[in-house]
């Protein structure tokens, strides 16, 4: 299937007979490290930051799995039930620049492929696998390739409630979730031909669903952050148009693993400083406070301009960046990525 062909499928996701709520179950592992086909969408992310050679980089690697409604009954081989897209970036820090790319292919014959034993996800030449234990990422974009591995240092962490996490005030708008956080990662990434060896930390997410978005939900922010003691932060709203909250929730797990799930009402999210994309003319808040029940975090942005243009896979314009995360007495404290989707136009899955 061509790429245009894949793109005009994109409307038929979301016309399957409306969603039910998603029922509480036990996440199971290595099964749920897996794909799950039978649910509408799913994604595996990875964001860090890595050092080497003098150079610091941020970085991110997400593979999305969307079933398609429309040929689920189609007995063709040929049928495009599952379509898998990939983002990787890379944040220059000492270049002020981000560089992306993307990728979009149907499962089957070899070029895509989203397996459910556990996470082994391939879309051409770019990869994520988890094998003993670790996760490794291989891609090669035209101007940079990443190559890293990421080992666990901390247990799973199940958000929300046991890993079903409500995403709006209707009950069908959950997601089963879970996080990685406080990975170290170690490898290499090559930037415009230049190959630096690095070392840093990571975060993986890896949520499934049904249904995410209420119809008043335009897009989120989400935040999720690698504290140097150890603790791991995760906030997120769902934002109207007016940019006032209709969903918020996230959670926080202190170093000695005490994990507290913030209920709704208790992270707040106030835009400090914007900055205006020259390409979509979209205004990002680039800096934040965030109230947290752990505390109120300034989130401050490493570079402004971390938009990335998805529209040839997902169809998305969204800004997802390397950003420092600070105390309420102004002390650094942590690093991770921020995350913003909406603002360009609103958010379709």
């Amino acid at each position: 299937m061509r790429r245009r062909d894949l793109l005009a499928a994109l409307p038929l996701f979301g016309t399957a007979t409306p969603s039910l709520a998603l029922p509480p179950r036990k996440i199971v592992f290595p099964r749920d490290h897996g794909a799950h086909p039978d649910m509408r969408t799913e994604w595996w992310y990875v964001t860090g930051h890595a050092k080497g050679g003098g150079r610091e980089f941020g970085f991110q690697v997400t593979f999305f799995r969307s079933r398609v409604d429309a040929t689920r009954d189609m007995a063709s081989r040929f049928a495009a039930k599952q379509l898998v897209f990939a983002h990787a970036a890379i944040t220059d820090v000492q270049g002020r620049r981000l560089w992306h790319d993307q990728r979009i292919a149907r499962t089957g014959f070899g070029v895509a492929t989203a397996e459910e034993a556990d996470t082994r996800l391939k879309l051409r030449d770019w990869s994520l696998e988890r094998r003993g234990g670790a996760y490794h990422a291989r891609l090669a974009a035209s101007d940079f390739s990443i190559d890293l591995a990421f080992q666990p240092t901390q247990p799973v962490l199940l958000q929300g409630r046991d890993g079903l996490s409500r995403k709006g005030p209707e009950e069908k708008q959950a997601s089963y979730y879970y996080s990685q956080p406080q990975l170290e990662a170690l490898g290499r990434i090559t930037l415009q031909g230049r190959s630096h060896a690095v070392q840093g930390q990571a975060w993986l997410d890896h949520e499934w669903s049904e249904e995410l978005l209420h119809p008043e939900a335009v897009g989120w922010d989400w935040i999720g952050m690698n504290l140097e003691d150890g603790s791991a932060l995760t906030a997120f709203r769902l934002r109207r148009r007016d940019e006032t909250a209709l969903w918020d929730g996230g959670s926080f797990r202190t170093a000695r693993g005490e994990h507290y799930v913030a209920a709704r009402g208790e992270n707040e999210f106030s835009p400090q400083r914007r900055w205006t994309s020259p390409v979509s003319g979209a205004r990002y808040p680039v800096e934040w406070i965030v109230r947290t029940p752990a505390d109120f975090y300034t989130v401050k942005a490493v570079i402004d301009n971390q938009e990335l243009d998805s529209r040839a896979s997902t169809g998305a314009i969204y800004w997802e960046g390397l950003s420092d995360l600070y105390t309420s007495n102004g002390r650094k404290v942590g690093r991770g990525y921020l995350e913003m989707t909406g603002y360009a136009h609103r958010l379709r899955l």
